[in-house]
């Protein structure tokens, strides 16, 4: 029972829609009508400017992070991954905010923050040189993900390659309509790098 209810705040943790709350109350702008819909960082920047998608970055990295010590907090033997997935699952899709999310790659770095530091900074360095040969936030989140993967085969840690796996297919999944946009040449740049 301890698990369920563990996993049950990870989820409501995940669902908190930072982009939704910062857009409405401190610019009185409901993102999902604006840009590509989406309740995520990405979105966030585009929209609301980056003071705000920095906060709304920040704001979803930690969500992240924090669930995967709810097993400590609670004197549970549940895998602080475990939580962390549950995060993610709100954040895509979020009880607070008609269960339509961002797209995992926020959260799932913190999750990676939390667990093994040394792999989340790597991952930002692989996803701040990718935006700045790519200038495609997409493109950029995709490749990180591949590059978690390949990381975790260098660890002796089998369940965090599972998970990296797992986290790595949402984030892909998620940006399905963006690599057609990727391949359509439609894609959105950015152009503040």
């Amino acid at each position: 029972m301890q698990y369920v209810f563990i996993l049950l705040i990870a989820y409501v943790i995940g669902s908190i829609p930072s982009g939704l709350i910062v857009g409405k109350v401190f610019y009185g702008i409901d993102i999902r009508e604006h840009g590509s819909g989406n309740l995520g960082a990405t979105n966030s920047f585009r929209t609301l400017g980056k003071r705000a998608g920095s906060v709304v970055v920040l704001v979803d990295i930690l969500k992240g992070t924090f669930t995967i010590f709810l097993p400590f907090m609670f004197g549970s033997d549940l895998h602080p991954l475990i939580s962390g997935i549950f995060a993610v699952i709100g954040h895509m899709f979020p009880l607070f905010a008609g269960f339509r999310g961002g797209k995992a790659v926020a959260t799932s770095g913190g999750i990676l923050l939390g667990y093994d530091p040394i792999l989340f900074v790597s991952l930002v360095v692989v996803f701040l040189i990718s935006l700045k040969l790519s200038k495609y936030v997409s493109l950029s989140s995709i490749i990180v993900a591949l590059f978690a993967i390949l990381y975790t085969l260098f660890t002796k840690d089998l369940f965090l390659m599972i998970i990296v796996t797992i986290l790595a297919a949402f984030v892909i999944i998620r940006h399905r309509t963006n690599i057609k946009r990727i391949r359509d040449k439609t894609e959105p740049k950015v152009k503040w790098l």
